[in-house]
This record gives C-alpha cells, sequence and structure tokens, in this order.
C-alpha cells in the first residue's frame, strides 16, 4: 500500500510533462491511462491444454529479441508435445508499434504501471502460467502479484552492470526480497550471474549463464527479401558503398553527416544512410540537413513500410546520396544494405549505446563510440576478435571512414571477424528456451 502512495505522488507530479511529451511533438508516452488502470483490451482465451506465457520488454531492442525467443520457445514446445501461446508487452511506443508487427495486435499490450491494482486487473485480463522479463525488467507489485498467485518469473538475457549493481547496493534488502520471488535469472555472461546471485537470498532464484541472445537475435542475410526490397526503394547499386549511422542521437548525425560531407567527393559512389534512435527527432535532422547543402531523401517518400501495401512511392532520387530513415521497425533490415557502420547512443556517455552486433552479423565494418556498458560483454567479444572499431569522437569517425574507403582489404577484413564472431556465439537462445519451458508449470486444463 505505501508503495502504491509513493507511485501514486510520482504520478501525479509528472502529469505535466507526460502532457508536455504529447502537445510538444516529441515521443509521446505509451498509454498512461490503460496502463495506470491496467485496463488492456482483451486477449483471445486460451484453449484446454495451451499454457500462456507472459514476455516483457521494455522498447524495441527488448521486444525484437523477445520475438525470437518467442519463436524458439514454441518451436521447442511443439516438439515436446506442448502448446504454448505467447503474448507481449511493452512500456515504449516504438516498442508496442514492433510487438504487434511480430505478435499480432491480439496478442500486444501495453505493460501496466507497478501499481497492484494496474498489475493485478493485467494479470486477470492475461491469466499467464509464466511470465518472462527481458534483461532487468524488476518491478516490486509485478513480481508481488505473480508470487501471490504461484506464476513463475523468469529474467531472460539478464544483464547488471556495475552501475546498477553500485545502485542496487543502497537498497540490497529490498532487491534481496524481489529476486527471492523470482524462480530463475539467466544472466548473458558470468559477470552478470555473479552480480544477480550477490543479491539473491538464500535458497533462493536459480542463477544460470547461457550467454547473450542478443547473438541469436540479429539477421545477417544481405539477400534477405526485407534487405533487398530496401536496397531497391533507396535506389542502391551493386557499386556503392553504404555508411550507415543507426540509432543516432545528437550529436552523432551531425558526425556522420561531416564525415560523409569529408569524403563525399573524392569517392561518388559513397552513400550515407541516417536511421535516428527516435523518428521524432527527424524535423531537427531535416534541418540539419538542409544546413548542409547536400541532396537528400526521406524513406518515407519512398514507399510504405508494409510490403503488402501498394502506394503512390516517389521513385529515389539519383541526385540524392543521403538517406534519413524516417519509419520505424526497419533497422535489423537496412543494416543489411551497409559496407560500413556506425552504432550511435554510444559518444555522448548518458546512454550506453545501441545493438552493434546487428550489423556485425551482417559483416559490415562496425565502428562505434567508447561509451558502450549496454553491451559491455558484446563490445569486449567484438573488440578481442579485432572485429570492430571504437572511436571516440567526430574527427576520429572521419578517419575510420577514410580507412575503410581507401586502404584495402581493411573493411572487408574487419567485417568477416564480425560475421566469423557473430557465428561462433550462437545458441544462447535455445538455451534459454529450453531453461524457461522447464519451469513452466503442468498443462492447464
Amino acid at each position: 500500500m505505501l508503495l502504491n502512495v509513493v507511485y501514486l505522488v510520482a504520478f501525479v507530479a509528472l502529469l505535466p510533462w507526460v502532457a508536455w511529451r504529447k502537445l510538444s511533438g516529441g515521443r509521446p508516452v505509451a498509454a498512461p491511462w490503460t496502463r495506470f488502470t491496467g485496463g488492456i483490451a482483451p486477449l483471445p482465451r486460451c484453449d484446454a491444454g495451451v499454457s500462456r506465457i507472459w514476455l516483457h520488454g521494455v522498447s524495441v531492442g527488448e521486444v525484437q529479441l523477445l520475438s525470437v525467443l518467442a519463436a524458439e520457445i514454441r518451436r521447442q514446445a511443439d516438439e515436446s508435445g506442448r502448446a504454448v501461446d505467447c503474448v507481449v508487452s511493452s512500456s515504449t511506443t516504438t516498442g508496442l508499434d514492433v510487438a504487434a508487427k511480430r505478435f499480432g495486435t491480439d496478442h500486444t499490450f501495453p505493460c501496466p504501471l507497478d501499481f497492484s491494482w494496474a498489475v493485478n486487473r493485467v494479470l486477470d485480463h492475461v491469466s499467464p502460467d509464466l511470465l518472462v522479463l527481458g534483461e532487468l525488467e524488476l518491478w516490486p507489485n509485478l513480481l508481488a502479484c505473480a508470487h501471490a498467485r504461484g506464476i513463475p518469473v523468469v529474467v531472460a538475457n539478464a544483464r547488471m552492470s556495475e552501475k546498477s549493481a553500485k545502485g542496487y547496493g543502497r537498497i540490497r534488502p529490498i532487491v534481496r526480497r524481489m529476486l527471492g520471488m523470482v524462480s530463475l535469472v539467466i544472466a548473458r555472461s558470468q559477470e552478470d550471474a555473479d552480480r544477480f546471485a550477490s543479491f539473491a537470498p538464500p535458497g533462493g532464484c536459480d542463477v544460470i549463464v547461457t550467454g547473450s541472445m542478443k547473438f541469436d537475435g540479429v539477421m545477417g542475410d544481405r539477400r534477405a527479401p526485407e534487405v533487398m526490397r530496401l536496397s531497391q526503394l533507396a535506389g542502391l547499386h551493386d557499386d556503392d558503398v553504404v555508411f550507415l549511422a543507426g540509432s543516432t542521437q545528437a550529436p552523432e548525425e551531425k558526425l556522420a553527416l561531416d564525415a560523409f560531407s569529408a569524403l563525399a567527393e573524392s569517392h561518388p559512389r559513397l552513400r550515407l544512410v541516417i536511421v535516428p534512435r527516435h523518428v521524432e527527432r527527424t524535423p531537427e535532422i531535416v534541418a540539419l540537413l538542409e544546413r548542409s547543402g547536400l541532396r537528400w531523401q526521406l524513406r518515407s517518400q519512398l514507399g510504405p513500410q508494409d510490403a503488402s501495401l501498394s502506394g503512390g512511392p516517389l521513385p529515389a532520387d539519383p541526385e540524392a546520396r543521403v538517406l534519413l530513415v524516417d519509419t520505424t521497425g526497419e533497422l535489423g533490415w537496412w543494416w543489411g544494405t551497409a559496407q560500413i557502420a556506425f552504432v550511435g547512443g554510444s559518444l555522448d556517455g548518458k546512454r550506453g549505446g545501441q545493438n552493434m552486433l546487428e550489423p556485425a552479423a551482417y559483416g559490415a565494418a562496425v565502428a562505434f563510440g567508447p561509451h558502450t556498458s549496454n553491451f559491455r560483454d558484446e563490445v569486449r567479444r567484438l573488440l578481442t576478435a579485432d572485429a570492430a572499431v571504437v572511436v571516440g569522437d567526430g574527427p576520429a569517425l572521419t578517419e575510420f571512414l577514410r580507412e575503410c574507403l581507401e586502404i584495402d582489404g581493411f573493411a572487408a577484413a574487419l567485417g568477416r571477424r564480425a560475421t566469423d564472431l557473430v557465428a561462433s556465439q550462437r545458441g544462447s537462445t535455445a538455451t534459454t528456451a529450453g531453461a524457461i519451458l522447464r519451469k513452466l508449470p503442468a498443462q492447464r486444463p
């Protein structure tokens, strides 16, 4: 009850900010009223003998990973003669959009805020047999309500950074109590497992290591239909060299644009594709492109996101060497068009980086900034294998692009080592799915 009061005070205090986000044209807070009340749309009822698994991922990256995990869970369940139904929740608008595409709108819903009434109402609607939380989504009321109903909770691809561990250390009794309500933590590395184990109560949750599912959650086939479709939409040719700056935050778009501008004249087949982390920043980046004097085009002008739809797209401008992707959910395929990649969210020290394994799987020459705490283990493996480059600032990014373009074999060798590494680390999703199914209770009548 006290926790609900604390949450309620915070919720009321944040209402002006929620309204400002919506009215200012920025990225809105996802379904605030639905998440506050727990009044989600009804989900399809499970048939007799079908077990339901609720998977939760906070945003796009986690949801994409969970879609791969769900497919593997269903495959293994089918092989063992079990029937499972996977539903997914997310906490962001972009995460919900991707979830609806991967799982279907009738199997997707906003995750409730951590008020006991909202959580209980969602549990009534969803009626899960098992709850799977992605990475580090531990919420006291969610865990307590699931535990009270006898619903096992699994944390998949679990990570706990050194910084997070220090913060949790200040509230160790609370964290210990929360982990006492978790059935299984499936850690992505031994370091993560050790940190979780240090907080777990004696005889509490099991902690195992399976490796990072992110190695399985990336694609890598440059001939995939979606990659080919986007390449064709953008008017890319076989002799083009695509430099893609993805998941970018300010000022990374400007730095990528500066690097491109410095080398565009001497390399006429060089193309730049910018995919910002948040699509609502499009007007800001458009203004930047306008000031650059370069010829550019918007992705949304080229055709619908859904390949099954037909519309009146504009043909790709053959003179436009810069493309700004102002749509969501396509970055995983856009990486497949690139020979050279910069992964954003990694230069300003505020965000901890984005998924650099996606371009690595396609064999792109990959660079990112020094601030990659969200992917510490993955970065360590890439750098140990000499399969990626760290750039500290704009001039370093320009130099990396120059080396890729002008040093014979540099980019190709970097990309080859990256694909080899990703291939060598695959397999944790299958192990994770098996561990989850072992925690799934007996079939409901």
